[in-house]
């Protein structure tokens, strides 16, 4: 009876196992081989969402810079517990000029963008407890969570 029970259990975890691997991929496929085909100075707004697509976002600051992203994570083996891996992290960011031509194009891989460095300071918050602002939000809190007086 044991035998059995083993032998069970063991055709029922295997059974759910897959042998490719599990890739998960957000944004643009294949951001590398379309970001080729694009040349400076001569392909314009409509070539690029023709070969790429619709940006993933655009710049808030500047509305001539396009960005597109690619990312690809796969699960890692079963001892590290489901855990992901991220294989790709591409980022292309395409500058237009105000008639819609291709002035620039960076690719960013994951290499790239672990190079950056961030800053490590810290925001501080501009209110006390005897600020006005403080003071008014607490008034509207209590407000809030008092129930009303029926009359």
């Amino acid at each position: 009876m044991i035998k059995y029970l083993f032998i069970f259990t063991l055709i029922f975890l295997f059974s759910n196992c897959s042998v490719k691997e599990i890739s998960y991929n957000h944004g643009i496929g294949y951001l590398e081989k379309k970001q080729k085909k694009l040349i400076l100075n001569k392909s314009n707004k409509n070539d690029i969402i023709r070969e790429i697509g619709p940006p993933s976002t655009e710049s808030l600051f500047d509305t001539d810079v396009w960005i597109y992203i690619e990312r690809s994570k796969k699960k890692r083996s079963i001892f590290s517990l489901g855990k992901e891996k991220i294989v790709k992290n591409n980022v292309l960011i395409v500058e237009l000029n105000e008639k819609g031509i291709l002035l620039k194009k960076k690719l960013l891989n994951i290499d790239d963008i672990n190079n950056y460095k961030f800053s490590k300071g810290e925001t501080e918050n501009k209110y006390s407890k005897n600020s006005f602002i403080y003071e008014f939000l607490s008034s509207v809190r209590q407000k809030v969570n008092n129930p009303a007086k029926k009359k």
